[in-house]
């Protein structure tokens, strides 16, 4: 079963950075290297949104508003997905959350915490 462990929240003034990383196990090298890995979040009281997202073949894509501050990226070679987050805001704060999605699939991880302080 795939586990995903995110690692890097946390509480941070405005303008400043975060970086998030998410650690994939229980699947093989292969699967991890063709599946989709986004970030998403969700703050109190709205939806879960796609903040960025990046394919097997490092296509990427992001969300309006964190294009430009926030870059996703992905090491195959250690199964993990990063979200650098610069320049952040207190609309940033929320319950970020990592994806992995391979053919029909998708699992989710835990969640970690990022508050932006004004």
């Amino acid at each position: 079963q795939v586990q995903l462990v995110e690692s890097g929240g946390g509480l941070v003034q405005a303008g400043g950075s975060l970086r998030l990383s998410c650690a994939a196990s229980g699947s093989s090298g292969s699967i991890f290297r063709l599946s989709t890995m986004g970030w998403y979040r969700q703050a109190p009281g709205s939806q879960r949104e796609m903040v960025a997202a990046i394919t097997g073949g490092s296509s990427t894509n992001y969300a309006d508003s964190v294009k430009g501050r926030f870059t996703i990226s992905r090491d195959n070679a250690k199964n993990t997905v990063s979200l650098q987050m610069n320049s952040l805001k207190p609309e940033d704060t929320a319950v970020y959350y990592c994806k992995q999605e391979f053919l029909r699939n998708a699992w989710w991880g835990q969640g970690t915490q990022v508050t932006v302080s004004s």
